[in-house]
């Protein structure tokens, strides 16, 4: 099972907590993994609320005596360590204020372990931190991925007097994750937030889901004109894929081409085929079939009715893919397909079709290479 936070208005560690909630956290085994921590003084109040037309849950930590002071990362450390929290849940939550403290350090140019922290350190955000931590080792996600995080503009106030927005440490958390402008003047993205989706998402990007099983929203207390300030937890199902493949060592080489025509046409995502060295020191070849799942039954079948092996073995696999883009550009030949491959708005490669190159090499009588490095161009 897959995870998705859509952070259309933003994103924050009570948000977060609030998605969860909203998509089948029980508030009960929250609270009873939180009380695995030294912490007192604090109730937790699931609400159900609206943000415009939207409905979702609003997590409230009610603190029965408001007290601010500075917590260190030595000590948060320390009290996560001691607690009585699973082991899977300690790791999380140490690597999330891990992300929190070296981002805390490069804005006060100290090492993390001097760090202290300010807002982050109060009780709520302990919990927004561990809470968060708890649910995802409730749900046991395969994977989980984000959208683009909006990046708005304006200034907040905090302990040291205005500050502008996104707050230093979010900012800094932020680096290397792809961004959106948003025209909201205010704080979309908390520290706590970031910290947590910066520490556990794979990738950030379009949603991987391709069948939603769940969908949860969290909402935050601020509000915005024109902008529901929610985030959106969306649970489901990702593409999954195997890999069938098979040793053959008997078979005319010529039926190869057929073999794979077959196996494209029946779905197969792609199909290569290696040299290899079989045990009695037989040349052979080792035909690999990347497919949806749902197909396996399907091309086993076509792999056994095409070729002479009498075995295959199959596997799960996980693919990550760029974002594709086709482009038509003018050279002194004629109009050529280009395509491009990247992530986030960032174009790591770009190629010229082939058969478009070809095509007007051919045409125009000039060397292929010519054409393709004048597309290139």
């Amino acid at each position: 099972m897959l995870a998705y936070f859509d952070c259309f208005s933003g994103v924050a560690g009570d948000m977060i907590l609030g998605a969860m909630l909203d998509a089948g956290l029980p508030l009960g085994v929250l609270k009873k993994e939180l009380r695995r921590l030294p912490l007192h003084g604090y109730t937790l109040k699931k609400n159900t609320e609206r943000r415009g037309v939207i409905g979702g849950t609003n997590l409230h930590v009610e603190l029965s005596h408001h007290h601010h002071h500075h917590v260190s990362y030595r000590d948060i450390a320390r009290m996560i360590k001691a607690s009585r929290l699973g082991k899977d849940v300690k790791k999380m939550s140490l690597e999330i204020f891990d992300t929190l403290a070296v981002a805390e350090g490069r804005i006060h140019r100290k090492s993390k372990r001097d760090v202290h922290f300010h807002e982050v350190g109060d009780t709520d955000s302990i919990i927004d931190i561990v809470g968060a931590s708890v649910g995802f080792d409730y749900f046991g996600f395969d994977g989980i991925y984000a959208s683009r995080i909006p990046m708005s503009r304006g200034f907040i106030k905090c302990e040291h007097g205005l500050m502008p927005v996104p707050a230093p440490a979010a900012l800094e958390i932020m680096k290397g994750i792809p961004l959106v402008p948003s025209n909201v003047k205010g704080e979309l993205v908390t520290p706590t937030g970031a910290a947590i989706l910066k520490t556990v998402v794979r990738s950030f990007g379009d949603s991987p889901i391709r069948e939603i099983k769940e969908i949860g929203y969290g909402h935050g207390d601020n509000k915005y004109k024109g902008l529901p300030n929610s985030l959106r937890l969306v649970i489901g199902e990702g593409e999954r894929l195997v890999v069938v493949e098979a040793n053959i060592d008997d078979m005319n080489p010529e039926f190869y081409e057929y073999v794979i025509e077959e196996l494209l046409r029946a779905g197969a995502l792609d199909v290569i085929v290696t040299p290899a060295i079989m045990k009695k020191r037989r040349p052979a070849a080792c035909l690999k079939v990347l497919l949806p799942e749902g197909l396996k039954d399907r091309l086993t079948k076509i792999i056994f009715r095409e070729t002479s092996t009498i075995g295959v073995r199959s596997y799960p696999v996980e693919r990550n893919v760029l974002e594709r883009r086709i482009g038509l550009v003018d050279t002194k030949y004629g109009k050529i397909r280009v395509k491009g491959a990247g992530l986030a708005g960032e174009t790591f490669n770009r190629a010229p079709e082939y058969e478009d190159c070809k095509r007007v090499a051919r045409l125009k009588r000039v060397p292929l290479k010519d054409v393709y490095l004048a597309a290139l161009k």
